[in-house]
């Protein structure tokens, strides 16, 4: 299993350049839509795919025909089994660099919403949880501490991912 997740990692930034050159030929630019999960007890609902390393907020890719808020609800019925209950809040658009120069994220606070159960592992999915601020996964990355800090603290609001 260490091997797997060595190799993984080892492959991440290849597979990623790859995508994002065929990217820039069959879509202008690439939109994403990620969203803070907040629960009850003030948790935060984090991600860690199989594909990319650290542990991360729930979203994913904005499809052709397909709206901010279908794509947010897709993901987080995809990633976490969460079904919103009530109209999320905009926190905020950023320009994902570090990705391509042509990536975008609209970023959502989720507050109200159902959760059946945790999803069970599979190939894009390798581990799911609710953690609390000071209590994080090792692995989180900075732009998630980053949209964390500007949501429960009140730092100022970057426009870079």
């Amino acid at each position: 299993m260490r091997a797997l997740s060595a190799i993984r990692i080892a492959c991440e930034p290849l597979l990623r350049r790859i995508l994002h050159f065929y990217w820039r030929f069959s879509r202008g630019a690439t939109l994403g839509t990620r969203a803070v999960v907040i629960d009850a007890q003030g948790r935060i609902f984090l991600v860690r795919h199989s594909y990319v390393a650290g542990w991360h907020l729930p979203g994913g890719g904005v499809e052709t025909g397909e709206s901010m808020m279908d794509a947010l609800e897709r993901e987080l019925r995809e990633e976490g089994h969460i079904e919103l209950t009530a109209p999320p809040v905009l926190h905020g658009l950023f320009h994902n660099a570090g990705v391509s120069r042509r990536d975008y994220v609209a970023l959502y606070v989720v507050r109200d919403f159902r959760q059946d159960s945790l999803p069970k592992p599979n190939y894009e999915i390798v581990e799911t949880g609710f953690f609390t601020r000071d209590a994080l996964p090792d692995g989180t990355t900075k732009a998630t501490r980053a949209r964390l800090a500007e949501i429960f603290d009140g730092t100022q609001v970057s426009p870079r991912w």
